[in-house]
């Protein structure tokens, strides 16, 4: 057991109260600079993605391609980071707008919104990195922790987790959010896996479609090069998305727990857990931006519904109340979490 997680209750609950507080405070200050913010990333989407779009259909020149697939990537960047990420969790229901909402928000994903909330704001935010309760601690195909059982087929997710899931990855997550593995143990019923099955296959039938099939067509002469753009785009935020999420949960530093050690938890002992099983990413204002403020992982795993723009703002509060307590503080340059989360995979294969 950590140390930190080890705190006396009255501890716990005193560390809960301090950051309850500035919770309370930036739910106070929300207001018109906020929601600039968030419309004016929506707007900087559009205009990405309709340029990158636009220029891809005159793409048989290389300049032209190479512009037009920079922008759509970074559109795609910014839509699934920043914006759907974020507004699926719920940060900006406060506005009351039903075109920037939690319940009407459908992101250029393969898998539905309500899936994924499930589970990811459900499941994976609750029981954040705990053994037999966090699907998301190894997405099941990985062993992440020394807690979990070792099967043969780990000695291969150096190989599956990086090189193969990472350039798929909205695909492999559509189909983890469908919880195969739930039916077979019987925590989910056939009827209701078979409704999201569907539910998956008609928007990713869509995806599919827009993608690779509707644009390229409209692209006429240039259908092949818009083809590939949008594939290199599709490839390269897939990476990018993989590789944000994994520096977030798995460098040296982020723990994992066992149901036993957080039986009987109070909110005091949870928020302990959060910042204990998250890592941010040291970096400047538009890598914040590009990984959906992501770069803020434990700020984010402290209050997953506050507006992200927020969390730098915050993050030097959160860290003297973690030095304060005797919490670590994860962080660090993509590199060194990149290498580090690289090196827990790599360790974590071996028996």
């Amino acid at each position: 057991m950590a140390a930190a997680l080890a705190l006396a209750p009255p501890e716990a609950d005193a560390f809960g109260q301090e950051l309850d507080r500035i919770r309370a405070e930036v739910l106070a200050e929300r207001g018109a600079e906020d929601a600039r913010y968030i419309r004016t990333l929506i707007t900087v989407h559009r205009v990405l993605e309709a340029g990158g779009r636009a220029t891809l259909a005159v793409s048989l020149l290389p300049p032209a391609w190479l512009a037009g697939t920079a922008m759509l990537t970074t559109a795609k960047i910014l839509e699934n980071m920043e914006l759907g990420h974020n507004i699926l969790h719920g940060q900006w229901d406060w506005m009351r707008d039903p075109a920037v909402h939690s319940t009407t928000w459908e992101w250029d994903f393969p898998t539905p919104a309500a899936a994924w909330k499930h589970t990811h704001n459900n499941l994976h935010h609750t029981w954040t990195n705990v053994v037999g309760r966090d699907r998301d601690l190894g997405y099941v195909a990985m062993r992440m922790s020394a807690d979990q059982p070792w099967h043969p087929v780990h000695l291969l997710q150096p190989l599956y987790g990086g090189p193969l899931l990472a350039p798929l990855f909205e695909w492999a997550i559509a189909l983890y959010d469908l919880e195969p593995e739930a039916v077979v143990q019987g925590r989910k019923s056939g009827r209701a896996f078979l409704g999201d099955l569907a539910g998956m296959a008609r928007k990713a039938a869509r995806q599919f479609t827009k993608d690779y099939v509707l644009f390229p067509l409209l692209a006429g002469p240039s259908a092949l090069p818009c083809l590939l753009g949008n594939l290199t785009a599709n490839a390269t935020r897939n990476i990018w998305a993989h590789t944000v999420i994994f520096c977030g949960h798995f460098p040296a530093g982020a723990e994992s727990f066992t149901e036993d050690e957080i039986e009987g938890e109070s909110r005091g002992q949870w928020y302990v857990r959060q910042a204990l099983g998250s890592a941010n990413i040291d970096g400047g204002p538009l890598l914040h931006i590009l990984t959906g403020n992501l770069s803020h992982q434990i700020e984010h795993h402290l209050f997953p519904d506050l507006p992200s723009n927020r969390y730098a703002q915050i993050a030097p509060r959160v860290r003297k109340l973690c030095e304060k307590y005797g919490i670590p503080y994860t962080t660090g340059p993509l590199p060194r979490q990149y290498a580090s989360t690289w090196a827990r995979i790599w360790r974590m294969a071996i028996p």
